[in-house]
């Protein structure tokens, strides 16, 4: 008894820490990178950009970028977010 008490939180420990660090530089950059695009994103939108093939691809990559960033992969997320931002360039001009 006094085994499985002491494994389950042990366990639990284990499986939280291999989620990434949440506070960690590239979390935040990744956080922040998101913010902005979903700006820029909307700012699009706003100015009638939302019908052209690049705004859909940079909202398609800010999702995954989203579920990225929830699975704590931070490197992925921010590769996303700088290729949807570089889209929503385009999509302007």
């Amino acid at each position: 008894m006094r085994l499985k008490l002491f494994l389950l939180p042990l366990a639990f420990f284990v499986i939280t820490a291999c989620a990434g660090n949440p506070e960690s530089n590239a979390a935040r950059q990744c956080e922040r990178g998101l913010k902005t695009a979903y700006q820029e994103l909307d700012f699009a939108k706003a100015k009638g950009f939302s019908g052209t093939m690049e705004y859909t691809k940079a909202a398609s990559l800010l999702t995954a970028a989203k579920v990225q960033s929830e699975f704590g992969k931070y490197p992925n997320c921010i590769d996303k977010v700088e290729r949807a931002r570089a889209y929503i360039r385009l999509s302007q001009k």
